[in-house]
């Protein structure tokens, strides 16, 4: 967490870190040569000497002068490590080492805070105020895993692109979270022209090479204790104390560039401070000069707290806060995605669902001349919700699947004809398209796969959804189907006729019995014969015992005989073969049992992964060999679900 830092260098347990080099920052090119700014990382916070200032342009010696550092922006963020690898111990030395930086560094530069852990967090905007800093700073409390590359994407939106910017970081070195990779990082690091200071914390060498590479990217130092017991307050707090004072080290410097120099160029500028001579360099492109700016030029005035912290643009403030490493903004969209797609559903259902309360109303005024006028309840359906309705009638029409799909519909009672049903589909589809790239967004090839794979599931869901609720209540049928015989044939008995029989069925019996024998009866009652309406109500539902039991009624309808006998010996038949089939379905429980597991444990994992370590997961669709795990292993899903499926089913 903190200032961007040139080169490493490895403290002892000295109370004290070792002087780094001079760093150049805010470097531009004018018409007549370069400007920018000199800053000596000095123990003591010895001044730079002015007279000493010599600059090289491609080698070769030129004019430099010297500006003080005057109305010039500056700013600082401190990146702290609030991991739980921290402890209580090292908030505390964290909050001491903020308290002595912020007591060294000049008043006129803008300090700013960023933590991370699980997820990195904008502590406070750069400010300032420096008592309420030290409050935010204080109420740290270490906890979650570590994310230092994303930390360090924070704080280099809060720094801004303008001005002397620079962060002072405090970390172990180890990342377990960040969506960035170490070498996006450098890469943004170095582009973005911040100073680091590193301040390393009872790091590991292979950790210290992570935060040196971090120090180099942003021409800034690292300091680290050889070992953990050398890790102190003083010797935090006196790393902190150096990269405040390194504000008070800095001037302007402006260099003429020769006239046969041009392209890129290596710019080398040594000075002198507290007796010791430090140099820097960097490289520039002096074909680029600005005709609009030159060499002498002041510049801009500070900032007021208000700019400095509006410094990052809305969309970069309202992603910077995120839940489940995902930002508040997505979720915001994706809720207003969800309502938008539930007032379709509702907007396509309302209308075809009639409560009960409805039916009692209707019931009654059936028996009446006048019926209110329901226009105005029909106004709910909007001319969109009719135009979509009539669009999928219009494609469902030349399906071939559409009767089968119109079935099913019957067989599930759900209230909905084959045109509401490819709308819902098609939002089916939106909606998984859009969960796809939710939960798999990141690079391009993620979210083109996770938009595939959610309009896989936007396809094939609802469909499944209809075959469960479909074969689930022609089971409840056939389950019902004994005790609806034995109630026909007792109607039988005391003298009823066999519409009569049925008729009792339709208005005593439990759904879904009394709904499917009410429409075989309606059937009738306007002109089918009763053995076609009893095979429709057989076909709808998917039954066989009620198939059996219509060619007994037609039988004896045809031969004679005693119905209510033949319908009891029927139920008890159809009794006994469910009693037999409860009891193979008890025996291969566990088997099944096994089968759910070990379907839902690979998709319950990977979306398990998918939260906590995408970086983990994400090598399964970004890598040829994890793309060729991934289509073996749905295969071998694909072949275990049918293998255990034919295994734990048994026909009766």
């Amino acid at each position: 967490m903190g200032l961007i830092a040139a080169t490493a260098v490895t403290a002892s347990a000295a109370p004290a870190p070792v002087p780094g080099v001079v760093s150049l920052s805010e470097v531009h090119v004018t018409q007549s040569g370069v400007t920018a700014i000199l800053t000596a990382n000095t123990a003591g916070g010895a001044k730079i000497d002015p007279a000493s200032v010599r600059a090289t342009v491609a080698g070769l010696a030129v004019t430099v002068s010297v500006q003080p550092i005057a109305r010039e922006r500056r700013v600082a963020t401190l990146l702290i490590d609030t991991s739980g690898s921290m402890g209580l111990a090292g908030m505390q030395t964290v909050a001491r080492a903020a308290d002595a930086f912020l007591a060294a560094v000049p008043k006129d530069v803008y300090v700013g805070a960023v933590a991370f852990s699980s997820v990195p967090v904008v502590v406070a905007a750069p400010t300032l105020d420096r008592t309420s800093l030290r409050e935010a700073i204080a109420g740290l409390q270490s906890r979650g895993e570590t994310s230092l590359y994303d930390g360090l994407a924070t704080a280099l939106t809060q720094l801004g692109a303008t001005g002397d910017r620079s962060f002072v970081l405090i970390s172990d070195g180890g990342d377990t979270r960040s969506r960035r990779t170490l070498a996006q990082t450098l890469t943004a690091l170095s582009a973005s022209g911040v100073r680091a200071q590193v301040v390393g914390f009872k790091t590991s060498e292979s950790q210290g090479s992570v935060l040196t590479q971090l120090a180099n990217a942003g021409h800034g130092t690292v300091s680290a204790a050889a070992s953990s017991s050398a890790v102190s307050d003083a010797f935090v707090s006196a790393a902190f104390t150096v990269a405040a004072k390194a504000f008070g080290s800095q001037i302007r410097v402006v260099i003429t560039a020769p006239a046969s120099a041009a392209g890129a160029a290596s710019i080398v500028v040594s000075a002198s401070a507290g007796g010791k001579t430090f140099k820097g360099s960097a490289t520039v492109n002096l074909a680029a000069r600005n005709p609009s700016q030159s060499a002498s030029a002041s510049p801009s005035a500070p900032p007021s707290p208000s700019a400095v912290s509006d410094a990052r643009s809305p969309l970069s403030r309202a992603t910077s806060i995120r839940l489940l490493g995902i930002p508040w903004l997505l979720w915001a969209a994706l809720f207003a995605v969800f309502l938008g797609l539930v007032g379709t559903v509702y907007a396509l259902s309302a209308p075809t669902y009639v409560s009960r309360r409805q039916r009692r109303v209707a019931s009654i005024e059936g028996y009446v001349f006048t019926k209110p006028n329901r226009e105005g309840e029909r106004s709910a359906v909007t001319a969109i919700s009719t135009s979509l309705i009539s669009l999928g009638d219009k494609v469902m029409v030349s399906r071939p699947s559409t009767p089968r799909t119109q079935l099913l519909l019957e067989r599930a009672d759900l209230p909905l004809r084959v045109g509401e049903w490819a709308v819902l589909r098609a939002v089916a589809v939106v909606v998984g398209v859009a969960g796809g790239m939710f939960l798999m967004h990141g690079s391009s090839i993620s979210t083109f796969i996770g938009s595939c794979l959610g309009a896989l599931v936007g396809v094939v869901l609802p469909g499944l959804f209809l075959k469960f609720a479909a074969s689930r209540r022609a089971r409840k049928f056939e389950g019902q189907l004994p005790d609806v015989l034995t109630l026909v044939a007792s109607s039988l008995s005391t003298g009823f006729s066999l519409l009569q029989a049925l008729d009792a069925v339709a208005r005593d019996a439990e759904e879904p019995s009394s709904k499917e024998f009410s429409r075989a009866l309606a059937e009738t009652r306007i002109g089918a014969d009763l053995k076609d309406s009893l095979d429709h109500l057989a076909d709808r539902m998917d039954s066989k015992n009620m198939r059996w039991t219509g060619m007994a009624i037609d039988i004896q309808r045809q031969v004679g005989g005693n119905l209510a006998e033949t319908l009891r010996n029927t139920a008890a038949t159809l009794r006994d073969r469910e009693a037999l089939a409860r009891h193979v379905k008890a025996l291969s429980a566990e088997g099944r049992l096994s089968a759910y597991i070990l379907l839902a444990l690979p998709a319950g994992l990977f979306l398990y992964l998918l939260g906590v370590n995408r970086k983990y997961v994400e090598l399964l669709w970004t890598t040829p060999i994890g793309i060729g795990m991934s289509v073996a292993g749905l295969i071998s899903l694909a072949v275990g679900m049918y293998w255990m499926n034919k295994v734990v089913k048994v026909e009766v």
